[in-house]
């Protein structure tokens, strides 16, 4: 991971030229982690629609999971990233790849029926910030599956209490434990949610037993089996070191104007999904399509 600078936004974490998903996901023993998440997937967010927006896609681990949806735009900072999920996905009409940045989401107001952010809020310095940019794109009533990194869970309430971390896992801020990596509390994330226009509808606790000693000792169906059954629990879901919340896009939205798609992250000019590098009406800069990709990243890496 390296930090990247975009303009007048906060810092952003890009993924460029990692291999996360071989050495995260697919050569560590997190399979246990994955299979937790699906299930909370399934449970909060089993309605399609028409079109969904995935926020920090990564290389579309969890794409093909979002059941019923006719189209899905894969949002990643990393164009590296993106490259993977093509070659995991494939190219169809079903599956656009754009590499943008969250803060200037490079689309028209009120697009999206449906968004999902996981493993992706625990990079973004400035939490409101993202979630208004996400507000602004979806339509009214429209459905929102976020994901964040829990500060108040088990592990850091104990170390908290012996001493082994500075940080109080009760109080509001978020931290940052490491560059650009951030534990929240749940009640900060709920008030943001509402000051970004968000209702919050329900929330899971994912991950009860993700230490490495349940799963070196338990086996793996079991535990998916135990995290399934207690994701509910009124009393332990907020101490977990995931949470998955469903919330609704409230108040009014606008409706993108007939043939409009993207929108300029620079001058918020209209842009139609066109399949090829096209040149900004409005401030007349060149937004680059190459290798099914789109880019509408301000300061690209070279």
């Amino acid at each position: 991971m390296m930090t990247t600078k975009t303009g007048n936004t906060p810092p952003i974490c890009s993924y460029e030229g990692s291999d996360y998903q071989a050495r995260f996901w697919d050569g560590a023993n997190r399979r246990y982690e994955d299979a937790v998440e699906t299930v909370a997937i399934d449970r909060l967010f089993n309605q399609g629609g028409h079109l969904l927006l995935e926020l920090g896609a990564g290389a579309g681990r969890l794409t093909e999971r979002y059941q019923g949806w006719e189209r899905i735009v894969l949002l990643d900072y990393s164009r590296t990233q993106l490259q993977q999920a093509r070659e995991r996905l494939g190219d169809s009409d079903n599956y656009i790849y754009v590499a943008a940045d969250i803060y200037k989401l490079p689309f028209m107001n009120g697009l999206f029926d449906g968004a999902t952010m996981i493993r992706t809020l625990h990079h973004m310095a400035d939490a409101q910030q993202t979630l208004q940019s996400v507000r602004r794109v979806m339509s009214q009533d429209s459905r929102f599956l976020l994901e964040f990194a829990n500060k108040r869970n088990l592990k850091s309430i104990a170390r908290w209490l012996l001493r082994k971390q500075t940080w109080n896992p009760f109080s509001p801020e978020q931290v940052e434990f490491v560059e650009l990596n951030y534990n929240f509390h749940p009640k900060t994330i709920l008030t943001t949610l509402a000051r970004s226009g968000f209702k919050n509808e329900k929330s899971l606790g994912v991950s009860f037993f993700r230490a490495d000693w349940f799963k070196n000792h338990i086996k793996h169906e079991r535990l998916v089996r135990w995290d399934s059954r207690l994701q509910a629990n009124r009393w332990l879901k907020g101490y977990t070191p995931s949470i998955f919340t469903l919330n609704r896009a409230i108040g009014t939205s606008e409706t993108p104007s007939e043939g409009s798609f993207f929108a300029c992250p620079i001058c918020s000019h209209p842009l139609p999904e066109a399949h090829g590098t096209q040149i900004c009406p409005g401030c007349s800069h060149e937004w680059q399509y190459d290798q099914g990709i789109y880019e509408f990243r301000i300061n690209p890496e070279k």
